[in-house]
């Protein structure tokens, strides 16, 4: 069964955005800690020593710093920068082309900096027990489900909502499986995966594991730093 291999893994990190909340600043090249943010991204995946291949897709603009960022021995396990495309699983399926023999596929979002190689390594065990597992974290405040005019459909209980982030982890042949012949947009690859009847499993993430999306996301996740390296 697939969820029992412990083959080659390989990391698809998706930086293809366009920065549009962001004003003039292209977020993967923003400084977090004193490095762009997406080195930050990128070093937990170089550190953890169940990670094997790193592709980083990035959108055509960025092609040729990004390339000069992750070059050098400092990023050995860099194997390809390469393009991504209009929408963010065609980004998705771009890198998953450049994965080299590997049996697991960690899909991560560039804006998200803060992820730990404890974080990869937990959503790595979770995976063996489904195929397919997501990093996820409890929903805090009530969520209402609204009618089109506005008015509230209905309060879905708490204790059943998961707030979805990135490390998400599959094992190749349902990945893959999942990216073919995709027509609609998801912003969620665990979502084409249960779309094929797979379970996927919820591993816990991290409330700091934050999505860079607005210079405000981006002075959170610079205390944030300051904070993990006292």
């Amino acid at each position: 069964m697939a969820a029992e291999k412990k083959g080659k893994v390989g990391a698809v990190i998706v930086a293809a955005g366009k920065s549009e909340r962001m004003g003039d600043v292209d977020k993967m090249f923003a400084l977090l800690g004193g490095q762009p943010l997406l080195l930050r991204t990128t070093e937990p995946f170089q550190r953890c020593s169940r990670i094997n291949q790193i592709v980083v897709v990035v959108s055509g603009e960025r092609e040729t710093m990004c390339r000069h960022l992750v070059s050098g021995p400092d990023w050995s396990k860099v194997s390809d920068v390469c393009l991504g495309g209009r929408r963010r699983q065609d980004s998705v399926a771009e890198g998953l082309k450049r994965l080299a023999g590997c049996e697991w596929a960690v899909i991560h979002d560039g804006a998200r900096p803060l992820v730990t190689v404890e974080l990869i390594e937990r959503g790595l065990e979770a995976a063996r027990e489904t195929g397919a597992a997501v990093a996820a974290v409890p929903v805090t405040d009530t969520i209402k489900v609204s009618n089109e005019d506005g008015t509230v459909r209905e309060t879905p209980p708490r204790r059943n909502l998961w707030a979805i982030q990135t490390p998400q982890v599959f094992s190749i042949e349902i990945i893959t499986q999942a990216y073919q012949d995709v027509d609609e947009d998801v912003t969620d690859s665990s979502s084409l995966v249960e779309r094929l009847g797979h379970k996927v499993k919820i591993f816990m993430g991290a409330y700091d594991n934050i999505k860079v999306t607005t210079p405000a996301d981006l002075a959170l996740a610079e205390t944030l730093w300051q904070q993990h390296e006292r």
